[in-house]
């Protein structure tokens, strides 16, 4: 299974970036992996928010391909622990599901059109995280959810 985490703007904290490069180079080990960015919207000071929304869905729903599934980042989303978000990961790749897709939004979140492409909408907590630390702490949950799935000691209940 194909995995790929889609996300708006590129992460600019190069302590940050390190992270990401290193957690993804841990799951290449587990599954094709790769992360997308999509460019950030330049002079949104102005913009109304839904218009900004829009901008950003039609980028976003440009790297979505017909087969894909897609799974929302999203403060509405279901919480998982570690375990069960291991389960959600293997009950795909059984399924053989071709490509996985998770997605960050840019700061408002998601357009209504983006919502109703998803397959599902999953929260990673009920606390805000910045877009750039969001991803380092989903990548590592991804990570995590591999060597449950493996039974490796990386993970302790």
């Amino acid at each position: 299974m194909k995995t790929s985490l889609l996300v708006v703007g590129k992460t600019v904290d190069k302590q940050l970036v390190k992270l990401e490069e290193e957690y993804q180079n841990r799951l290449r080990h587990y599954l094709t992996f790769s992360m997308q960015v999509v460019p950030e919207l330049k002079g949104t000071k102005h913009l109304p928010k839904g218009e900004q929304l829009e901008r950003e869905a039609d980028l976003l729903l440009r790297q979505v391909e017909p087969g894909d599934e897609v799974v929302l980042l999203d403060e509405k989303g279901r919480e998982r622990t570690s375990v069960e978000f291991a389960g959600f990961l293997e009950q795909k790749l059984l399924a053989s599901t071709r490509r996985l897709v998770f997605v960050v939004g840019g700061p408002y979140g998601f357009a209504e059109r983006v919502y109703q492409r998803a397959n599902g909408l999953m929260s990673l907590s009920r606390m805000t995280f910045s877009h750039q630390m969001v991803r380092v702490i989903f990548l590592e949950q991804l990570y995590r959810a591999m060597t449950i799935i493996r039974g490796e000691p990386y993970h302790h209940e």
